[in-house]
């Protein structure tokens, strides 16, 4: 959620999230076409100390992120270009016992289409049994007119995301097997 917010905040029109299960890796990555950063800035973004915004002085979205993927003996990498966008990469270590939870993805990304309507979000699930995407630029198109953010269209949404986590990962949600 903390680092599609920062999508969000940095003007984008399409946010891209998938998680790829490969290779003993579950791979988080999210992509953005927001303003991006200038290399002075992306230099030092890993630091809880440096935040773009006024009402506080730390920003620990991408600084936990770097930190639950290095924990896991996994990776992180962030690039961007001012003006371009920006794109994230943290790369968990499956078995690892310091692997935090996914979570509830399926009610993160409704929240985050339901509240940020105006924005295209594609949502990639891909594993070595299954894919799963969405793209709510289609659905926008499908539905002719009725609001992605109507609660019928956004349940729905939710409920796709969740047969799509279970079809491609399997088993319980927050704990996505190697």
């Amino acid at each position: 959620m903390d680092i599609a917010q920062n999508s969000i905040t940095a003007g984008a029109t399409l946010i891209k999230v998938s998680l790829i299960c490969c290779d003993g890796f579950l791979v988080f990555r999210l992509s953005d076409n927001g303003n991006g950063m200038d290399e002075e800035l992306l230099k030092t973004v890993t630091d809880p100390f440096t935040t773009t915004r006024e009402t506080r002085k730390v920003g620990m979205g991408i600084p936990l992120l770097k930190l639950s993927a290095e924990m896991t003996g996994g990776s992180f990498k962030i690039e961007s270009r001012k003006g371009e966008g920006t794109s994230t990469e943290a790369r968990f270590v499956i078995d690892s016992i310091d692997r935090i939870p996914l979570g509830n993805v399926d009610e993160t990304l409704k929240t985050l289409i339901m509240a940020n309507p105006e924005i295209d979000f594609e949502i990639k699930f891909q594993s070595e049994k299954s894919s799963f995407e969405l793209k709510t630029e289609e659905i926008k198109k499908y539905l002719n007119g009725v609001p992605i953010d109507n609660f019928e269209v956004i349940d729905w949404i939710a409920g796709k995301i969740r047969d799509g986590l279970k079809v491609v990962f399997g088993g319980v949600l927050n704990e996505i097997s190697g």
